[in-house]
């Protein structure tokens, strides 16, 4: 869980600044009053919040407001983004004179829904061959490809886009080899997958703990293998095998529909998929809102003509 989601401490130097809370969880702490304003005695305080398209915030259900003006959104979802203001209103009294002046103060806070990203894996592996001809190169394929499904399907993760190609591969101090280069892409999505989630409203967590499981589960077998070939029990190489070192894998970040990833709008939350503004949208798993003109919510999946 991200620091800034989860906040609980006064949030009044964080005044006109981003914040960012996770979809579903509560929001900090805002306070309607700067840190000077706090430490003074204030006289008749009174607070009125006004939230996204300028609608007057009361306490209820989902908004919290204390009568020190102290406000949270629970259970934060993607139309509860955009502008949050409020107006301190207070008297100072002369004390010689009684006379009472009315001050007013405008403090405010952007916030924006976000989700942790989805997370899966590009994978690539090589495997010695005796020849770039043959049926035995596909079924090693075939066969490899089944053994990694298997291993990980109690977590409801599979084997996506996989592909070969043969190659001849010169290394040094030794003559010409044909190599299978080998790419797949692990992702937390088999059928069912959604049955993992028991309820749970914020899913990613429970899919991307499952697919740094799965990566877990595929890194030991190919090292496994590895190991399996520098300790066998006779000097026999077979003609297929793993090349020692080639796992490669690398993380690949989406974002749900109505999400996306901008590191210069966002800054403070580069990595989270941060819901699309007005005048964007993202109908898809991409990692980046586009641009739609006729867009006036948070969190569009679409472009209306």
């Amino acid at each position: 869980m991200r620091a800034w989601a989860l906040l609980s401490a006064v949030l009044w130097y964080l005044t006109g600044v981003k914040i960012y809370v996770k979809l579903h969880q509560n929001s900090p702490v805002l306070i309607c009053m700067d840190l000077n304003r706090a430490n003074t005695e204030t006289v008749d305080p009174t607070y009125l919040w006004i939230g996204p398209k300028e609608k007057t915030l009361t306490d209820n259900t989902r908004i919290s407001i204390t009568e020190t003006g102290k406000l949270m959104v629970r259970d934060f979802l993607e139309p509860l983004s955009g502008l949050y203001s409020c107006t301190l209103s207070y008297k100072t009294v002369k004390a010689e004179t009684q006379e009472e002046t009315t001050v007013k103060r405008r403090y405010e806070f952007m916030i924006f829904a976000y989700r942790e990203p989805d997370y899966s894996y590009q994978m690539a592996v090589r495997f010695t061959t005796k020849s770039c001809v043959g049926r035995y190169n596909d079924l090693l394929f075939r066969v490899l490809r089944k053994i990694l499904d298997n291993l990980i399907s109690d977590l409801l993760c599979h084997v996506v886009e996989p592909s070969y190609k043969c190659h001849f591969v010169k290394i040094p101090e030794h003559s010409l080899l044909h190599e299978l280069f080998i790419a797949f892409r692990v992702d937390p999505f088999a059928p069912g997958w959604k049955s993992a989630c028991n309820d749970s409203v914020d899913c990613e967590d429970i899919t991307n703990r499952n697919i740094l499981k799965a990566r877990d589960r595929i890194e030991e077998f190919f090292r496994s293998q590895a190991y399996t070939f520098y300790h066998r029990l006779n000097n026999t190489v077979p003609a297929m095998h793993f090349v020692d070192h080639s796992f490669q894998v690398v993380r690949m970040d989406s974002c749900r529909p109505g999400f996306g990833k901008d590191e210069g709008l966002h800054s403070n939350c580069a990595s989270c998929c941060v819901v699309c503004s007005p005048g964007n949208f993202s109908p898809d798993v991409d990692v980046t809102c586009q641009i739609c003109a006729s867009t006036q919510v948070y969190g569009a999946k679409s472009c209306p003509e």
